[in-house]
């Protein structure tokens, strides 16, 4: 490499700072010297590469063909365990088991009991069309994210032999066949095909993000040589886990840099990456839409199983009808339901989730999901890829005073330059990368020098030299080195006392979440020998090289919507807090209180509930930290959303209401989330959000009108049941009323609710509903009683034959114009009462008042035993209508001025 991969206040080689510490501190030359015999000693009770090798029965020329065979068939393929498919009928059936769909089925079964046949016919065909649509809409969507899927590797360098005797020869195998025992080789941009320890290595530097989060690669090499050291090259790091060890590279990862032999340790259902895949199956807690389904569904069974006795007995005590009126009663409770809420849910969901699809690559693969989004009220997220680019930037170029200064900066970018070149390493690694960017954008003149020699960057020395040639100086090699503050300060002639200081303004620099290289030179006669590390003494110290993480560009744009929407975003990352904080600060988001993994271990659930609800930064985060932290959210009663796209953000998608991730993520991760975006874009989120809050606005809608309307009916049903001699409403104009009612419906779920029902999160709490449908449903009941005195006017009170269907009539027509009325006054968003209702809401409701008032005039009409009315209950019906309207409005700005203060 270059340079080092990480010299900053992350953990990484070159780290200036305690990666135990809430804040970056010097690292005396003591304590790291301490440090390094610690890790030596730690990894001097670790089994060497030899001894790994035989308890495989292997060796480092490789296994036999015949052995691979044998092995291959013991151990099966080195594949995943594949999520099989869901065949369309069990996924039919599987929609059965939501509540509403349940409570449906049951009224229908019910209905066919008592040989109510109509309304039992139309119930189970709403059943079959909403599980239809929910099954038919959830297979597309796994239809899409098959064709996401991506192999984690397809083929693997091994080295095999046909015998015992023979050469080893590389041959390129599916990574399917490889065994334990199987000695590979990895390159640049190669995927680890399994779980493997290294052998050998040549400047090796792994990727783990997908595995641990850490967007910085890690330098990988054996720990038979050299001894002691970590993953972050200082041995920093020992005892953090399995990744941390330096000898070990694991499936899910890819080599930056460097090449590397290793053994295969781990293969298939064996390996981390696949233990954190077969954990992934495990059942996610109820969701925000399953809390809210459940509490309304038991809201609408009590009533439910309260109306039929009460109509039974109602009519029984007072008219000494006995179970004729059984039907009747059925039909009441049926009218009471809001049998095309089904239908509603999964047509409203389904079109959300299309119009996502379609217009910004959004999969929802889960339709309630949808619903939960929409409710989301915090959003947990990662900082590299969602608020940080994956690359850092240059911040400044400093002297050793901390003043600006650009002489570092050119020399680091000779350094970078000549290394890259004379090193013959494949790319600039990205500190490398950020230097050379940075220079030639101030147009620094580094083709003026010519190369002489170059040592690249390892772990060992956490530094980069390059020997060059400058103009005018003849007979003198200038030695130019990079690396880690620590690193280069040890080379540098400095007394105590500066080098000490030197170290404290490296510590400021990282505590304001900057990443530090440090710079030196050095004049030597020029020579034909080779160079080496020995000639990396005695260096003039020139300056520091400061980077910070490149901003995402669309992050602060994303957040400022976000924030207007009413959703708070968590950002929990394993980086250090300097760092973190130093992005949250520069995109806006205010971090405040920053609470570090050793301080999370310490509290009590319910201590850490508190906490996650007011902090807003959580760093050193482990995956099992991120679980527990959205589970304590969830405790505190908010609706969770989690953005990751790697294995270790599997547990946290588990834990959260939505789990979300971009379709680059792992395999694994794409087949748990809830929602696949288009890229890992907080925008595309704030999208999706919107989606879900315009499906739910409109489910919402739907349940607070049906429902206040079916009450007020119930209500009048049962009241006029104990005024009159004969039944308010024949079961089949019952039936004919709801089939009117539900087509009219059905535009709900097309219709555009208004701007403020999208600024905050759109839940469905049982409790509002509950006081909503009870004050709107008794201003129902007493529209329909006032109909009743209407209706005893316009006939004379008459009860004859001829008066039984007029009274069918009037209540019939008035039922239709006054649920129509509903519809426009009620819809969900602020102030659209006064006409700026929607356009498929307008068309129903015109519809449902036009079949209200010419059905009863019709032939059909009269088949359904309802007859002709006389004007004068026309113009007393529309004074009723008139004082209705006017009733819907006051208490509609009554509710929302109590909703607002609320």
């Amino acid at each position: 490499m270059g340079s080092v991969p990480e010299s900053s206040a992350a953990a990484g080689p070159g780290s200036t700072h305690d990666p135990d510490g809430p804040s970056a501190v010097v690292v005396p030359m003591a304590a790291a010297t301490a440090r390094r015999d610690a890790a030596h000693d730690t990894a001097a009770a670790a089994p060497t590469s030899l001894q790994v090798l035989r308890s495989l029965d292997s060796g480092p020329r490789g296994l036999l063909e015949e052995q691979a065979g044998e092995r291959l068939a013991r151990y099966g393929e080195n594949t995943l365990p594949a999520w099989r498919p869901v065949s369309r009928p069990r996924r039919f059936l599987r929609s059965l088991r939501d509540p509403f769909t349940s409570v449906l089925l049951c009224l229908g079964l019910v209905s066919a009991a008592v040989a109510s046949w109509g309304t039992a016919c139309v119930t189970l065909v709403l059943v079959v069309v909403s599980c239809l649509l929910r099954s038919a809409e959830e297979h597309r969507a796994d239809r899409s994210t098959a064709a996401l899927r991506e192999l984690v590797a397809t083929t693997a360098t091994v080295l095999r032999r046909t015998d015992a005797d023979a050469t080893p020869y590389a041959r390129e195998l599916p990574v399917g066949e490889l065994v334990p025992g199987d000695v590979i080789r990895l390159g640049p941009g190669d995927l680890v095909p399994a779980d493997v320890r290294l052998l050998r290595a040549n400047g090796l530097t792994v990727h783990q993000s997908a595995l641990t989060g850490e967007s910085v690669p890690v330098a990988k090499h054996p720990v038979d040589t050299p001894p002691g050291l970590s993953a972050a090259g200082d041995g920093s790091d020992a005892g953090e886990g399995p990744f941390a060890r330096p000898e070990l590279c694991f499936q899910g990862s890819s080599v930056a840099s460097g090449s590397g032999t290793a053994v295969v340790t781990a293969t298939g259902a064996k390996t981390r990456f696949a233990a954190a895949y077969d954990g992934s199956a495990r059942r996610r807690g109820t969701s925000a839409f399953d809390r809210s389904v459940h509490g309304i569904s038991w809201t609408l069974v009590r009533f439910m199983l309260l109306t039929p006795p009460l109509v039974l007995m109602a009519n029984a005590a007072l008219r000494g009808r006995g179970l004729e009126t059984l039907p009747f009663a059925v039909a009441v409770a049926v009218g009471l339901t809001p049998e095309m809420l089904p239908v509603i849910v999964t047509t409203a969901l389904a079109r959300g989730a299309a119009l996502l699809a379609g217009n910004h690559g959004v999969i929802v693969k889960r339709l309630p999901a949808l619903h939960d989004l929409g409710a989301i009220d915090v959003l947990c997220v990662d900082k590299t890829g969602t608020l940080t680019q994956d690359r850092p930037v240059l911040e400044s170029s400093l002297n050793a005073s901390g003043v600006p200064d650009p002489a570092a900066l050119h020399w680091a970018a000779v350094n970078a330059l000549w290394t890259l070149q004379l090193a013959d390493l494949p790319a600039p690694d990205a500190l490398d990368e950020a230097v050379l960017d940075a220079a030639e954008e101030r147009e620094e003149p580094l083709s003026a020098y010519d190369g002489v020699a170059a040592l690249p960057f390892d772990p060992v020395r956490r530094v980069a030299t390059a020997v060059v040639r400058r103009p005018g100086k003849l007979g003198v090699h200038t030695l130019v080195t990079k690396g880690a503050v620590e690193a280069v300060l040890e080379r540098c002639a400095l007394d105590e006392a500066e080098r000490t200081r030197l170290g404290e303004l490296a510590a400021r620099e990282t505590a304001n979440g900057l990443r530090l290289l440090a710079v030196a030179r050095a004049e030597r006669p020029a020579r034909p020998r080779p160079y080496t590390t020995a000639d990396e003494r005695g260096l003039n110290f020139l300056g520091f090289v400061t980077l910070r993480d490149a901003l995402t560009p669309s992050a602060a744009e994303a957040l400022g919507a976000l924030k207007d929407r009413g959703i708070a975003v968590k950002v929990l990352t394993g980086d250090d807090p300097g760092t973190v904080a130093r992005a949250c600060r520069d995109l806006g988001l205010e971090p405040g209180e920053v609470l570090s993994a050793d301080r999370i271990d310490a509290l009590p659930d319910e201590v850490l509930a508190k906490a996650a609800d007011r902090v807003t930064v959580f760093a050193r985060c482990t995956p099992e930290h991120k679980a527990r932290i959205v589970s304590a959210l969830r405790t505190a009663g908010r609706t969770t959303g989690f953005l990751g796209d790697g294995v270790n953000d599997l547990p946290a998608m588990h834990a959260a209401d939505v789990g979300i991730c971009p379709r680059n993520a792992v395999d694994v991760a794409r087949e748990t989330a809830d929602v696949v975006l288009a890229e890992k874009d907080l925008a595309a989120i704030d999208h999706a959000i919107t989606a879900g809050r315009h499906s739910s606005g409109n489910i919402a809608t739907y349940l607070r009108i049906t429902l206040s309307s079916n009450l007020g009916n119930v209500i009048a049903m049962l009241a006029a049941g104990l005024m009159l001699p004969f039944l308010p409403m024949l079961p089949a104009q019952v039936l004919v009323q709801n089939l009117c009612f539900d087509v009219a419906q059905l535009a709900f779920a097309f219709d555009r609710p208004a701007s403020e029902v999208l600024r905050w999160p759109t839940v469905l709490r049982p409790r509002d509903f509950l006081h909503f449908i009870t004050g709107f449903g008794l201003l129902n009941a007493t529209a329909d009683l006032a109909t009743f005195a209407v209706l005893a006017v316009a006939l004379h009170g008459s009860a004859a034959s001829g008066g039984q269907d007029a009274f069918h009539s009037g209540w019939f027509t008035e039922n239709l114009l006054t649920q129509a009325l509903v519809m426009l006054l009620l819809r969900t968003g602020g102030r659209v009462a006064g006409g700026r209702g929607g356009g498929p809401l307008r068309v129903a409701a015109c519809g449902l008042a036009v079949v209200g008032l010419l059905l009863p005039l019709t032939p059909l009409g009269g088949l359904l035993g309802m007859s002709a009315l006389p004007p004068l209950y026309y113009l007393l019906l529309a004074t009723v209508l008139a004082l209705y309207a006017y009733g819907l409005r006051a208490a509609r700005t009554r509710y929302e001025r109590k909703w607002s203060r609320s």
